[in-house]
């Protein structure tokens, strides 16, 4: 069979239509190894394929939408971007809808702003966007996975796996000083960047996964503030800046509970909006007129702060040696900058990778490659991206370019500026950002020659607005 290029696989994946054909169930027991996100929507998937499906997890939410200690990076801003709400809704049909009702908030495009250097976008896509804190987005998705009658949970850490010859048998996990083994048929570690599949691997006498590692050194803060009559209308406002400037960027969101949420993120030691005093200072002076309105308003509780030392990425498409019945997802796979807001999405995505795997019939005997390679296909979208980004900053060494990445450098670089010009460069710009359209995209001659119109337009506005005097219009053209 010819293989597909991976844009090819990149739209089937993002199908937003329910699988085809009845689903076939092909082991007794599943098990999955974390209850976030990506833990939650692999488990849906897993339902419709196994008797059983076990989440074990070492935190006990309960019935509520509060704050875990495995999940630290809940206090922080989160969005759901389209790509990761197209793909809950085709796991659990009515989710937007029920979402809403609990009180996500709608960001739609007449309400959404993206800044760059102070100046505004053109434009943008269209797609629904959703709103609210990442412990809310959690306890929906947990509330529509766990009411699956074939899904059941265990709170407990997870201490090891127990192999065969040629394939996972068993977890092994610890609650309280009671240590026992669950048996599984299959296996899904979504323990998040702090998994340790890699050593249970080698110790096991496997492969262990190559990792890669980009030492961004984000700092980011996040306030809860009150909601109150007269407050823009806007939602899903994003400002960034050159990160050398101090403050990288800042977002501001509505969330449930009549709440809203400012973010600020810096590099480098910068770390900004960890004081009340210095929010709303900042929100004032340094970024749009939005931030400065509403950091009026009264701060809820205390102003959380979170530090993201390094992206990395675990590479188990690649091991040579790797026992079946074992996969691996979300940021225990990838855990890239979270500037990006990708990691829900790319979680909801990788588990429509494992429905495909799943359908197709597998060898359940052999290593799960099918599934990785469909998995890296989303990863390397999610990845590519915001690596691209990461790899500007003055602190972090970026690696050689080929001739193709050099041109896409280039073709991307055009269609950023450009997008300030023109609302259709924009919209497929920032659609592939939201991991609805696969990057390739955006070299396409239609796209790349609007850009170069966009950037001779902006170049002729420059020209003339210097000889009046005038500031830039924006960013400035790509070179």
């Amino acid at each position: 069979m010819r293989r597909q290029p991976p844009a090819a696989v990149f739209a089937r994946i993002s199908n937003p239509n329910p699988p085809a054909g009845l689903p076939r169930v092909v082991m007794d027991t599943a098990v999955v190894l974390g209850g976030s996100v990506a833990g939650l929507v692999a488990a849906r998937v897993l339902s419709d394929h196994a008797a059983t499906v076990i989440v074990i997890d070492r935190d006990d939410p309960g019935d509520g939408a509060g704050l875990r200690p495995g999940v630290p990076q809940g206090t922080q801003q989160h969005s759901l971007l389209p790509a990761g709400l197209i793909q809950l809704e085709r796991w659990f049909p009515g989710f937007t809808e029920q979402a809403l009702k609990a009180g996500a908030r709608r960001a739609p495009p007449a309400g959404r702003r993206f800044y760059f250097q102070g100046i505004r976008r053109a434009g943008g896509s269209q797609a629904m966007m959703l709103t609210g804190t990442r412990p809310f987005f959690e306890a929906q998705i947990r509330r529509h996975t766990l009411g699956l009658p074939n899904v059941k949970t265990i709170t407990a850490r997870v201490t090891g796996l127990e192999f065969g010859p040629d394939a996972v048998t068993g977890v092994w996990h610890e609650s309280g000083s009671q240590e026992s083994v669950q048996r599984a048929d299959f296996v899904v570690d979504a323990m998040g960047r702090s998994s340790r599949l890699g050593d249970w691997l080698e110790r096991a006498g496997w492969d262990r996964p190559a990792v890669q590692r980009i030492p961004v050194d984000l700092s980011y803060s996040t306030a809860l503030l009150r909601r109150e009559e007269g407050d823009p209308d806007v939602n899903g406002v994003l400002a960034l800046r050159v990160p050398f400037d101090g403050v990288a960027g800042a977002a501001l969101n509505q969330v449930e509970g009549d709440r809203w949420l400012i973010g600020m993120a810096g590099y480098a030691g910068t770390r900004p909006g960890r004081t009340a005093e210095d929010l709303v200072h900042r929100c004032k002076t340094e970024f749009p007129p939005e931030f400065g309105q509403v950091a009026e308003n009264e701060i809820l509780g205390e102003i959380r702060s979170f530090r993201h030392a390094e992206s990395l990425r675990r590479d188990y498409h690649a091991l040579a040696r790797m026992p079946a019945r074992l996969v691996a997802m979300g940021d225990a796979v990838a855990a890239s900058n979270p500037v990006y807001g990708q990691g829900m999405a790319s979680a909801a995505l990788q588990s429509s990778c494992l429905s495909e795997y799943l359908r197709s019939a597998p060898d359940l005997s052999a290593p799960a490659r099918h599934f990785f390679g469909l998995q890296k296909v989303v990863v390397d979208v999610a990845w590519g991206t915001a690596a691209a980004g990461d790899f500007t900053l003055p602190h972090v060494e970026a690696p050689p370019l080929g001739r193709r990445d050099r041109v896409m450098r280039w073709v991307n670089g055009q269609a950023r500026s450009g997008s300030f010009f023109d609302a259709e460069v924009a919209r497929r710009l920032e659609e592939v950002s939201w991991l609805l359209r696969h990057p390739s995209s955006m070299a396409a001659p239609a796209t790349v020659i609007r850009s170069l119109r966009a950037n001779r337009r902006a170049k002729a506005l420059q020209r003339e607005r210097t000889r009046a005097g005038a500031p830039p219009a924006g960013p400035g053209p790509a070179r």
